[in-house]
């Protein structure tokens, strides 16, 4: 179907991008809500709230916040296999929405003033996009779980919205959203449109009527269940072939999503952008995150986007997509993409493994992004780790050490090897100080290239580990003492590493975002490359015009280096490591010459 799609999209009319004007100036922070805070625990799940129930034992218990992350309970021991192969995946540790909302001060300070939740919908999985609902935030995330449960499953509740209701959970969701709007800080929600889980109401309808039910050509049915047998026959198309994400039924002819679930997908996504109904939206999410959008087809895109602007034009809407996107967004609307193409993987390559030089590095960032037009630009995501990828600090331990990063032009980001869970190799440790130097870099150039950046949970803390599961650990905030970090998932020679929170780091993290909002040149579309010395490793470029104009210089030798660039500069308004003391700035008419420390970068006006 996807193929019949795409082979229609050069007769599809190209949409221009919609790109609301604080979408142009955000700094994001996304949330992984299981993990970053658990303000309520009476709303804990319980072992029957589990994607799969049954397979941990009845000693099953939500895992201690502050425990060694790879120290495990008796009941994942009981699963059998190793840390990685099953326990692990059915670990709760409590976070939900009044751990958010008791930590909004704690984003406004640092200077976030937008959000990114990974999915908050009804789902039984720890990552919940196994959604159940589009129209329920997850019960175990609000305060009175056993009345939504009930709600939900036997509330009398179709795909028609006036039989919608508004649980305990919705509420608080939409308590969260007043305050974070009070805060100045934007909300949005991760949208997933191509599968629903097996306790979706439309699939859990055909469960229980099979060919009576009337969202039976909502999915893809294959077989259904004979209640004759002691069997179940039932087969449909699952998501990526997981029978818990059956994947919903696109048009006949391929370039449309199913009317049934398209309207219900419509219905649900206008209640959060407005939810009290009354045209405006000001009570509403501002914005989605689309996961997985390249698996729905193009026309579906653009009528829903189309939607959502018309009900609230300040909307912003992000695709998931991790390869060059310039065409997808001509075809589908999308105010913009996770960067990963033209940002993360440049940035990948340049500072964290050292395989590309200078000159290389800033043809890449201008071929990329020159694809795009300056409002998209903006407006894209510049994320370097997220919940489907190894934290940057682990990537900085582990670089040119996987074997996989063979060519930055074809470079797949989330490369295989970047965890222990599939690399023997791969190493677990807390970085050293120079891994450190280099993680102030990256965060350094997030915030002062073209775009808008992107931090996931607890990069500011100090935060570390591979792929999943070990980029979901808990958040380590700063009323807490975790425990001392050991144990080797894999049994291998490891150092005790102090896992609380990085006070310091958190302070580069707060300084350096008010860096970035204090000076408009960040938020323009004008960048420039002023030197790029591939002997010495040091990159300079210009953003903005004028007087308010702003250069950074990085050094990313091991040495200290002094490099020449034709725009006058005299005053060093940040650097990421040491004091402004140690880089030195001489100006001869036009010419500035900067030296810079190794490992370090600076800003200058």
């Amino acid at each position: 179907m996807l193929l019949a799609s795409a082979a229609l999209a050069d007769k599809a009319p190209q949409q221009s991008s919609h790109v609301p004007e604080w979408g142009k100036a955000a700094v994001w922070y996304q949330i992984f809500p299981e993990r970053f805070r658990n303000g309520d625990p009476s709303n804990d799940p319980t072992r029957e709230d589990l994607e799969i129930p049954f397979l941990p034992g009845e000693n099953w218990k939500i895992t201690p916040w502050t425990r060694d992350f790879y120290d495990r309970d008796q009941w994942e021991k009981d699963i059998g296999g190793d840390f990685y192969e099953n326990g692990v995946f059915h670990r709760r540790f409590g976070g939900d929405l009044q751990g958010v909302i008791d930590k909004l001060d704690y984003l406004k300070e640092l200077g976030i003033n937008a959000i990114y939740f990974n999915p908050v919908f009804y789902g039984r999985s720890q990552h919940k996009y196994d959604g159940n609902t589009f129209h329920h935030i997850d019960p175990n995330f609000g305060p009175d779980p056993q009345g939504d449960f009930e709600i939900i499953r036997n509330g009398g509740e179709t795909a028609d919205p006036a039989t919608w209701k508004w649980t305990a959970a919705d509420k608080l969701f939409l308590e969260l959203v007043k305050q974070a709007h009070a805060r100045g800080i934007r909300v949005v929600i991760d949208g997933v449109f191509n599968h629903s889980g097996r306790d979706f109401f439309a699939f859990r309808d055909i469960r229980i009527r099979g060919d009576k039910s009337p969202y039976l050509d909502w999915y893809t049915i294959k077989s259904l269940d004979n209640p004759a047998t002691r069997r179940n026959e039932l087969r449909y198309a699952g998501w990526f072939g997981f029978f818990t994400l059956p994947e919903f039924r696109n048009t006949d002819d391929g370039t449309d999503l199913h009317p049934g679930p398209k309207k219900y997908i419509f219905d649900a996504t206008k209640r959060w952008l407005d939810p009290d109904g009354d045209g405006n939206p000001a009570d509403g999410i501002d914005g989605w995150r689309l996961d997985v959008s390249e698996e729905i087809p193009d026309k579906f895109w653009r009528d829903w986007n189309a939607m959502v602007f018309a009900t609230n034009p300040q909307a912003i809407t992000i695709a998931e997509v991790w390869s060059d996107a310039a065409h997808y967004l001509r075809e589908t609307g999308f105010s913009g993409t996770m960067n990963y193409y033209a940002f993360s993987v440049p940035v990948k390559a340049f500072f964290v493994d050292n395989t590309i030089k200078p000159s290389k590095f800033g043809e890449m960032l201008n071929a990329r992004r020159g694809q795009l037009p300056a409002p998209v630009q903006l407006a894209m995501w510049n994320l370097t780790d997220s919940h489907d990828t190894d934290r940057i600090a682990q990537m900085i331990v582990n670089r040119n050490t996987t074997g996989q990063y063979k060519n930055a032009e074809k470079f797949d980001y989330d490369e295989p090897g970047n965890s222990a869970r599939s690399n023997s190799n791969y190493q677990l440790r807390k970085p050293d100080a120079d891994e450190r130097k280099i993680q102030r870099l990256v965060v350094l150039f997030q915030l002062t290239y073209v775009g808008a950046p992107m931090f996931y949970y607890g990069t500011e803390a100090g935060m570390w580990g591979g792929d999943d599961p070990d980029c979901r650990k808990p958040m380590p905030w700063d009323d807490m003492r975790l425990e001392t970090e050991k144990i080797d998932p894999r049994g291998r020679e490891r150092p005790a590493d102090d896992v609380n929170f990085d006070k310091e780091l958190h302070g580069f993290f707060r300084d350096a975002i008010a860096m970035h909002t204090a000076n408009p040149a960040f938020k323009t579309p004008d960048f420039s490359v002023l030197a790029a010395d591939d002997a010495k490793n040091v990159f300079v470029y210009g953003r903005g015009t004028g007087p308010e104009m702003r250069v950074v210089a990085i050094n990313r030798s091991n040495e200290k280096q002094t490099v020449r660039f034709n725009v006058p500069a005299s005053e060093v308004i940040f650097v990421s490591t040491g004091s402004k003391d140690d880089v030195s700035i001489a100006l001869s008419g036009a010419v500035s010459e900067i030296a810079l420390p190794p490992l370090t970068g600076a800003v200058l006006k």
